[in-house]
């Protein structure tokens, strides 16, 4: 084997060992969630890196516990209204602020941009009060609404629909279709990866929120799954085997939402960055 490819095999041998490193560096909390579900509070302090036999039991006395059909029912209709409502505003968003673009869009685009350095805790407060007077509090509607338009997702969109053809847009006006039907039938099909990486994200930041859920739904039945497992650490003496278990159910709808929608995700982002 000559230098030259010795160097080559070299550096690609090198990228794949950093590769499986990272991969084993990233995947080892989820493992450790798993099989600490299985274990003891016991054999969890002392560090057991294997599954036990003590799943089922640890599930037993969670539902004992806590009523987690209710949390996780009230996890599902919340992450399901806050995604449908802010694909479509923020993919509607993104649309309009590329495809009618101007300076006055740009404008108000960069305003947008700045609010993502804003951070949540500091609105807090006002936007309790407000949600407060308008009788939003323990309510869907006081959930959902902070969260139906992100400047994320409408940058997201907006710079992915910067690879729509402009020859189909114009031919599609020629031809007498609406702004809406081009949106809906040409838009929405060409963009099926943004929206399946948009999907993942929403889905990802709804199921897993915490504090503003903490905050505007104060009633036992309005619990969602992350104020439940928050709920199981909040006694005198914690079974970390019910607690794993608990945030293992948790997180595997967020584990195969992103499985099944990587590849779409993937090519999105790509996309986006372009």
């Amino acid at each position: 084997m000559n230098e030259g490819a010795f160097k080559k095999y070299g550096k690609r041998t090198l990228i794949y060992v950093f590769l499986i490193i990272m991969s084993i560096i990233s995947v080892f909390p989820l493992y450790w969630c798993f099989i600490s579900s299985c274990n003891t509070t016991q054999q969890i302090l002392g560090g057991r890196m294997v599954p036990s036999t003590h799943l089922m039991e640890n599930l037993k006395n969670l539902f004992a516990q806590q009523d987690v059909l209710n949390a996780f029912k009230n996890s599902v209709i919340n992450t399901v209204l806050v995604l449908v409502l802010s694909l479509a505003i923020c993919s509607i968003a993104g649309y309009g602020f590329e495809i009618f673009h101007d300076k006055g869009k740009d404008a108000v685009m960069a305003v947008i941009m700045m609010s993502m350095m804003v951070p949540f805790v500091a609105i807090l407060v006002p936007l309790f009060q407000m949600f407060t007077k308008m009788g939003f509090v323990n309510k869907y509607i006081g959930y959902i609404l902070p969260s139906l338009s992100t400047p994320f997702l409408i940058m997201l969109f907006r710079n992915n629909a910067r690879t729509f053809p402009k020859e189909v847009l114009e031919a599609a006006r020629v031809d007498g279709l609406s702004e809406i039907g081009i949106f809906v039938r040409m838009f929405v099909p060409m963009m099926r990866p943004t929206f399946a990486a948009a999907a993942t994200i929403t889905f990802m930041n709804t199921w897993n929120a915490y504090l503003w859920p903490k905050v505007v739904l104060q009633t036992p039945d309005s619990i969602t799954m992350p104020m439940l497992v928050a709920n199981l650490l909040s006694g005198y003496v914690v079974d970390y085997g019910v607690v794993m278990a608990g945030v293992t159910i948790c997180t595997l709808p967020t584990v195969i939402v992103f499985f099944i929608l990587q590849r779409s995700f993937t090519e999105a982002v790509a996309g986006a960055v372009k």
